[in-house]
């Protein structure tokens, strides 16, 4: 294992506005956690009753299904960005408007288990992607939205990105 994923980003590796997901990732190896919250979130994703899949807690937010749809589409941004940057592309890249990417696909006419097994697949190609960086890869930077971060860093956002969303789907959707 690299010391690189061993070790949390410093706050100079990626944007403010992602100090929150970073600091929701317990210490150790970044690999190990994304497999076993992977197989902790599918555990609970997978008892979801159906009446609960097109459920909005509130008129404005986001349905089951739109939540795991922003899910899986955000690590696959956020993969993207690392895989550009371990492999040393300085080419800027575009953030991404979260909001639009859900009101622009319909995620509530989907089958929800299909769903559930777009996100595991998508997290098996995200560990299969940061399993092999070497520690070179790990610590390489660019920018995206106009904003430096590592790969490093990009591995622990989407992390806690899981970690955020799914207390969300346990607080807000289910408790209700």
């Amino acid at each position: 294992m690299s010391q690189a994923a061993a070790t949390k980003p410093i706050a100079t590796e990626h944007a403010p506005e992602f100090s929150y997901y970073v600091t929701l990732v317990p210490e150790g190896d970044i690999i190990q956690t994304l497999g076993q919250q992977s197989e902790n979130s599918l555990s609970l994703l997978r008892t979801l009753p159906s009446d609960k899949a097109n459920f909005r807690y509130a008129p404005d937010k986001w349905t089951v299904k739109e939540l795991l749809g922003h899910m899986i589409d955000s690590e696959r941004v956020f993969s993207f960005r690392a895989l550009s940057f371990a492999r040393n592309d300085q080419s800027p890249l575009p953030g991404y408007e979260q909001n639009d990417y859900v009101r622009y696909t319909d995620f509530d006419s989907r089958n929800l288990a299909d769903m559930i097994e777009e996100f595991a697949t998508v997290r098996r190609a995200t560990i299969q992607l940061f399993r092999p960086l070497s520690e070179t890869e790990w610590l390489r930077r660019g920018k995206a939205n106009e904003k430096e971060i590592s790969v490093r860093a990009l591995a622990y956002i989407i992390a806690g990105h899981e970690l955020h969303h799914m207390e969300v789907l346990r607080s807000r959707y289910l408790q209700s």
